[in-house]
């Protein structure tokens, strides 16, 4: 599939332009008014930006300077890493990640070969403009399925769409959402209807996963980024409800392996082209996740090798302490950071928004062994946010530093 094939699978009403234009940047909080103008500009030839129509002036000049750099490609490469999808990860940076028709439609093959799904339809309800909700949106594309974009505030308060009557239909969630939707016995009832529920963007917390489960929601685990064009592995829905926790087994695009340091490596066709206006030839990506592979090759990731706190000689990793703390019921949202301290090297530390009531902190450690337990529980009235919505854990950790200095 060219671009030009692509074109013509969205719809597009004009043959793929003889010569490019552009850069297009792509700012529509509206789905369709985003799927029209995502057309018109795969059509018309030249390089694709998403961008969050949330940006504050900080991102958007960041992505000014980025759109006046000159390009620094090999002869022939411009038809290649032409769709620019921002990737902000926890460091609060703005930067693309160059995707094309090739590395979208590697994930598409790979995500339908895995769930044995021929046609895909899909609710969406993740802004188009991050990877998640483009993908849900690209699935449905190239499978010749149908896919309808839905409010989230209309389907927290109880509206849900009817799915298509051919096909199978999938959704994907962050955890927060399918928290909120296990609250209504309604909703509960409507997703028992889907093929597959997938639930990415942050961990999930094993409350969360066995309420899910007892609720008989088929839920899919995986493990995937902006740089992969989402998902490189998934859990079947049949393994979850069977008990399995991990993030599944690699797809078929893609192969995963665990280098130096337990770091997670990822390689295959979905894997990006570079971070514009950089070009990468290689064919594998270390990222900064931990993680181990098991005896039946699914991945499990433990947290992130910069987000690691040594306290007291102790590696304390915050995903695990915050599934934990999470879990016990005590928080609605909670972040665990390490600020310098001189008796322990590093201290742990537990950040909670400041209009939650407060924790009992006592029920909250009890399933944490005594070296990852916090040290400290501050609230936080302004939690500061990435470019793609993330918590800015080194923004947070500096907020944290400065409260516990002056206590």
């Amino acid at each position: 599939m060219d671009r030009a094939e692509l074109a013509r699978r969205l719809g597009a009403p004009v043959a793929l332009g003889e010569t490019a234009t552009g850069p297009h940047v792509i700012e529509e909080r509206e789905p369709e008014r985003f799927m029209a103008a995502f057309v018109a500009a795969v059509a018309a030839g030249g390089d694709v930006f998403l961008a969050d129509p949330a940006w504050g002036p900080g991102e958007r000049a960041q992505m000014q300077a980025l759109l006046e750099m000159e390009k620094r490609g090999q002869p022939g490469a411009s038809s290649r890493g032409w769709l620019m999808i921002p990737s902000g990860g926890t460091s609060g940076r703005l930067k693309f990640a160059r995707h094309d028709e090739e590395t979208i439609g590697a994930a598409v093959r790979g995500f339908a070969e895995h769930f044995g799904i021929g046609r895909v339809n899909a609710i969406g309800v993740l802004p188009l403009h991050h990877v998640s909700g483009l993908m849900a949106w690209m699935r449905c594309v190239l499978t010749g399925g149908g896919f309808r974009p839905w409010a989230w505030k209309a389907l927290e308060a109880g509206a849900t769409p009817a799915l298509p009557a051919d096909g199978d239909t999938v959704i994907s969630l962050v955890p927060t959402q399918l928290q909120r939707l296990l609250t209504s016995a309604g909703t509960v009832a409507w997703l028992r209807s889907f093929r597959v529920i997938f639930v990415g963007g942050g961990p999930v917390w094993s409350e969360l996963a066995d309420a899910a489960s007892r609720a008989g929601l088929p839920l899919s685990l995986g493990y995937g980024m902006t740089e992969t064009a989402a998902m490189v592995t998934a859990l079947r829905p049949e393994e979850f409800l069977a008990g399995a926790r991990s993030s599944g087994a690699p797809m078929p695009h893609a192969h995963v392996s665990i280098g130096g340091e337990g770091r997670v490596a990822v390689g295959g066709a979905s894997l990006f082209r570079g971070y514009f206006p950089e070009w990468r030839e290689e064919r594998e990506f270390a990222t900064d996740d931990l993680g181990r592979i098991d005896e039946r090759g699914h991945l499990h990731v433990s947290g992130r090798r910069d987000a690691t706190i040594i306290t007291g000689g102790k590696k304390v990793q915050p995903a695990e302490v915050e599934a934990a703390l999470r879990a016990s019921g005590e928080f609605e949202d909670v972040v665990v950071v390490g600020v310098p301290d001189a008796e322990w090297g590093e201290m742990v530390v537990a950040c909670y928004p400041g209009a939650m009531r407060a924790p009992q902190i006592e029920r909250a450690v009890a399933n944490l062994a005594a070296w990852q337990r916090p040290k400290r529980f501050v609230a936080i009235a302004n939690w500061p946010r990435t470019v793609q919505g993330k918590v800015n854990r080194a923004a947070l950790r500096e907020t944290v530093a400065d409260e516990v200095g002056r206590a």
